[in-house]
């Protein structure tokens, strides 16, 4: 059986592009409203796109729930994977006093108030937004600057405009993870587009981040420093995310950007300012194990070992094969494959479960005690779980269904400007959602397609939606929630985005620049891969 889609349901395209935004419009709409949890309005959404892409687009039952599925397990494996076993080994060394042993060594580096503000908001909050994401460098880096004297607004603040840079490529490369899901695009080609726009930016944050805290003066007098954090920060990011991929570049261009402002500050201030840095290293090594692990699982040699062992390739009842894609999306009619492949051994979030476990054994946890952990971070994550599951399955859903189409044939009509105008669409997913990761489900594929239609890359488009994304991540409630959260200023949540929104839109409508240059001016159209 076959089942092709329709672009115009309705007969119009105009209300066809209207019910098509339904989804998306009731799911963000609950999100934006504050009173529905994002777990709870990811479901509603799901469940209004089901009805829709049965009910108005008459895409089989059978195949809107084999879609529905698949979404679903694809969050499960490897996103979920990669979050629960990310929070484990976080919890691990939380309650062990690891983590606090790294917050204090780190935090006595300078004396210099805007050198700490760059070693801890940005260096150290990127090295947390690659390990853990979903608002752990933000919870972190806010209450250690709340503890060396920073104001609440500006420890909020300051942490928001900080956590925008390493986003893109945050909790082991989820965004991209899910980026690749819903458009199909290779991940390694995904990773270097994004790699070759946010470094720009990376470079420019810790400048950004100062000025904003001390003016003009505050980036004079620190200005090598600043430059030191941002290199060392954004040269990493961009060969991991060219040559590995997406799973390890923010931890990697993080801790990198910790050693080298260490060694410079030092350097410069001959040791005369603050205590010494020199501790144990018995609190950083779960975080090597990860570094080392996740490196060696992304080495194409170990992936193809592994899923020689065992990854079973399930072809999707109902649905591979069943959906088709017709002009004007694709030239020729063409079947949609719906293969999922189960290779749990060469899965990322393996590796990061072994390394937490031999993490937790050079702390001296037991087995009991880390299975008791496991527990308790199931309870924690569940509903980060549920989010993702339902989040991917709207993904698969709109693509199988054809509502992605719908709204990327409409979208088209912005011509030259959609390079601009598809950062900004990743920027407001980010700032609604709360997530680059649900930004890029939600508006990936609309990505893909629109470009397709206009003649531009699609792997520059919806790279633009991740990185445009990332600076939407510092004007979400979610994010200033958890600010507001860890620098104990309840109730001043207005306040702290006031602060920090005409940041979030510059930065964003430079990102867009950035896009069409990319898209049309050499020498920045080479930087797009083919």
């Amino acid at each position: 059986m076959h089942w092709a889609q329709s672009y115009d349901p309705l007969g119009n395209a105009f209300l066809s592009t209207i019910v098509a935004a339904v989804p998306v419009v009731i799911l963000l709409g609950c999100i934006a409203s504050g009173r529905v949890k994002a777990h709870v309005a990811a479901l509603i959404g799901l469940a209004s796109a089901v009805i829709i892409a049965v009910g108005v687009l008459g895409m089989p039952a059978s195949a809107a729930a084999a879609a529905v599925g698949m979404g679903a397990a694809y969050g499960l494996r490897p996103i979920g994977w990669i979050v629960l076993n990310i929070i484990f080994l976080y919890q691990l060394t939380k309650e062990h006093g690891a983590f606090d042993q790294m917050q204090a060594g780190i935090g006595t580096v300078s004396a210099d108030r805007r050198i700490q503000l760059v070693l801890i908001a940005f260096s150290l909050g990127a090295f947390f937004e690659g390990a853990a994401g979903f608002g752990t460098p933000v919870a972190i880096t806010g209450a250690l600057l709340i503890g060396l004297g920073f104001s609440p607004l500006q420890a909020s603040g300051l942490s928001l405009i900080a956590n925008t840079a390493p986003v893109a490529f945050g909790a082991m490369g989820t965004p991209i993870l899910a980026l690749q899901g819903v458009t199909g695009i290779d991940l390694l080609t995904l990773s270097k587009m994004v790699g070759r726009q946010v470094p720009v930016f990376a470079v420019a944050i810790p400048f950004w981040l100062i000025f904003a805290y001390d003016g003009w003066r505050g980036v004079r007098e620190t200005w090598p420093t600043l430059l030191v954090a941002g290199l060392s920060f954004a040269i990493p990011q961009f060969v991991m995310s060219n040559v590995h991929g997406p799973y390890l570049v923010d931890v990697v261009a993080g801790a990198t950007s910790i050693i080298a402002v260490t060694a410079f500050v030092r350097m410069r201030e001959g040791g005369a300012r603050g205590p010494s840095t020199r501790g144990p290293l018995k609190p950083w090594i779960p975080w090597m194990l990860l570094c080392a692990f996740v490196f060696a699982w992304g080495l194409a040699p170990v992936k193809k070992a592994l899923n020689a062992i065992y990854a079973p390739q399930i072809h999707v009842p109902f649905l591979d094969g069943v959906v088709q894609r017709v002009p004007p999306v694709v030239a020729a009619v063409q079947a949609e494959p719906a293969i999922f492949s189960f290779n749990i051994l060469s899965l990322t979030g393996t590796a990061i479960l072994i390394a937490a476990l031999l993490g937790g054994l050079v702390l001296g946890y037991s087995f009991r005690k880390m299975a008791s952990m496991y527990g308790r971070t199931l309870v924690i994550v569940w509903p980060s779980l549920v989010t993702i599951v339902a989040m991917l399955a709207i993904g698969y859903l709109t693509r199988y269904s054809g509502l992605d189409a719908i709204l990327g044939l409409a979208f088209a009509r912005t011509g030259v400007f959609y390079p601009l105008f598809g950062t900004m669409l990743g920027w407001l997913g980010v700032a609604l959602t709360g997530s680059d990761t649900a930004s890029n489900v939600l508006f990936g594929s609309l990505q893909k397609i629109t470009a397709t239609q206009l003649g531009l890359s699609p792997v520059l488009m919806a790279a633009a939606n991740s990185s445009g994304g990332v600076m939407g991540k510092m004007i979400d409630m979610q994010s200033i929630v958890v600010a507001s959260t860890a620098t104990r200023w309840y109730g001043h949540e207005g306040k702290i985005l006031r602060f920090v929104f005409v940041h979030s839109l510059i930065l964003a409508l430079l990102v867009g620049v950035l896009a069409l240059l990319q898209a049309y001016v050499a020498p920045f159209t080479a930087m797009v891969p083919r």
